[in-house]
């Protein structure tokens, strides 16, 4: 029987459950699939297009991503195939907030999957999809975008408007941010 969704507290880089290879799950259960149901609800909330769960403080094999054809479920997801195009584009992630960078990574990929049911799915995902994908998978061997962008690509995006209404970045250097990260964690 699902629960009611709960809101799942972010945890945030240097957390160590961020910054380690998750752990496979071994058996699909109700808590299981709760505990997606809260991850999805903490996503739509906190606006993210996608959540794996060390950012939630669990240390599991299972993301949840917004893509084109809706919210889905990945449990022990694996990357089996790269297209060689690749492309950059901007990045932001849920575990360090307000940070930015670029990053590049294949314009398309195969991922097999568990569903929340515990079925073999193949997804075959391209463009924006691609990009979730390859991110939140990414958190499962723990990388973030302090380890995928490029080192000389980070911004603070401050929330600040300039005259003409448009969100003011400020570059940042990767040690700074991982600093800025660091001393808010130990102010938490």
């Amino acid at each position: 029987m699902l629960k009611p969704k709960q809101l799942l507290n972010i945890v945030y880089y240097p957390d160590p459950v961020l910054l380690k290879d998750a752990v496979s799950v071994q058996k699909i259960t109700n808590e299981t699939r709760n505990f997606i149901s809260d991850m999805i609800h903490t996503m739509k909330k906190r606006d993210g297009v996608g959540i794996a769960a060390p950012q939630v403080g669990v240390p599991s094999k299972i993301v949840v991503c917004a893509l084109s054809k809706g919210i889905v479920a990945l449990i022990n997801p694996i990357i089996t195939s790269k297209s060689l195009g690749t492309e950059t584009g901007t990045e932001g992630c849920l575990s360090l907030p307000g940070l930015y960078g670029e990053v590049e990574c294949a314009k398309e990929v195969t991922v097999e999957f568990l569903n929340y049911k515990g079925k073999v799915e193949k997804m075959i995902a391209d463009g924006k999809d691609s990009r979730i994908l390859q991110h939140e998978i990414a958190h499962l061997h723990g990388l973030t975008i302090l380890d995928t962008a490029d080192s000389e690509s980070f911004v603070w995006i401050t929330g600040e408007e300039d005259a003409d209404g448009e969100l003011i970045e400020k570059p940042v250097s990767l040690e700074n941010a991982k600093r800025f990260f660091e001393r808010l964690a130990e102010k938490l």
